[in-house]
């Protein structure tokens, strides 16, 4: 897997952001296949920066209703939390 493939997407919450300006940590969806090492390279080969850790869990999908009929399940997914070096910033716009 190539780290475009492995880093989905970084997710803007406001606990999020709240960790990003208080413990220079950042939240990303992850492929549920990659590992802890596979993340780290990632997250540094995309956005430039040093990683100190890598926290993960996965996410169970939520039960989910559209009007009274149709019940399904939305996808599980993977968090994994990012521990920036000091002075290290994933830039979003």
């Amino acid at each position: 897997m190539n780290a475009f493939e492995i880093i989905k997407t970084v997710r803007l919450t406001e606990k999020g952001t709240r960790q990003g300006e208080k413990h220079n940590q950042y939240t990303v969806v992850a492929d549920r296949r990659a590992n802890k090492t596979q993340i780290r390279q990632a997250v540094q080969e995309l956005f430039k920066v040093k990683v100190v850790s890598v926290n993960t869990l996965n996410v169970r999908g939520k039960l989910r209703r559209q009007r009274t009929a149709h019940e399904g399940y939305t996808s599980d997914w993977k968090k994994a939390i990012v521990t920036l070096k000091e002075g290290d910033k994933i830039v979003l716009t």
